[in-house]
């Protein structure tokens, strides 16, 4: 799709891989050098999003494996549409927690639902965009207990470690068939990985 001159920065990663924090550190750093940033979510982002963020992460619900990828879909469809292509016409730098590859990794990969579908539901939900740049905080699956401790588990983050092996393979194999992806080490210091993070943006500013 064609749009204007803003830049979309997308964070990816395992769960608790410190995309968050990340994205908030980089957010804080463009806009103190004078640059227009919308940070946001998936799933969310949006009303209707943070709607089916809800449903999606309640640990008291079960969802087929086929219904929790259209309810991603359908908030990533209202996201993009209501959020993201607006902002990136206006020429804003927007950075988002998650996009596509996270539904390849965890629905295409670990749900065995194949990259196929995810593919093509991605471009559909997305009209065609794609990130200018994809960062993958990668961390081994046995680092998942040793952060956040005592806070409580989303349904997702209650998956077993079979599970978020599947997602890390999954991130792995969508990075490297992507040109715009660049695995960083997750397990790296806060600021260090930030100083990384900056000179590769900076590179596309």
């Amino acid at each position: 799709m064609k749009r204007a001159k803003g830049l979309f920065i997308v964070f990816e990663g395992p769960d608790k891989s410190g995309k968050s924090t990340q994205a908030r550190l980089l957010a804080d750093t463009l806009r103190g050098r004078g640059h227009a940033v919308l940070h946001t979510r998936e799933p969310g982002g949006t009303s209707v999003a943070e709607g089916v963020r809800k449903v999606l992460l309640d640990p008291a619900l079960t969802i087929d494996p086929l219904a929790e990828l259209f309810l991603y879909e359908a908030s990533r469809a209202q996201h993009t549409n209501e959020k993201i292509i607006p902002a990136l016409k206006a020429g804003q730098i927007v950075i988002s927690e998650r996009f596509t590859m996270s539904t390849d990794a965890y629905q295409g990969a670990a749900r065995g639902l194949g990259l196929k579908t995810t593919g093509t539901l991605n471009k559909i939900a997305t009209s065609g965009l794609m990130p200018d740049i994809t960062l993958l905080l990668d961390i081994p699956v046995a680092e998942f207990d040793t952060r956040d401790q005592g806070r409580e588990l989303d349904r997702l983050e209650r998956e077993n470690a079979e599970f978020r092996r599947k997602v890390r393979e999954g991130y792995l194999k969508a990075a490297k068939a992507d040109r715009r992806a660049v695995v960083l080490n997750g397990k790296l210091p806060a600021d260090v990985l930030q100083k990384k993070i900056v000179q590769l943006v900076g590179k596309k500013l």
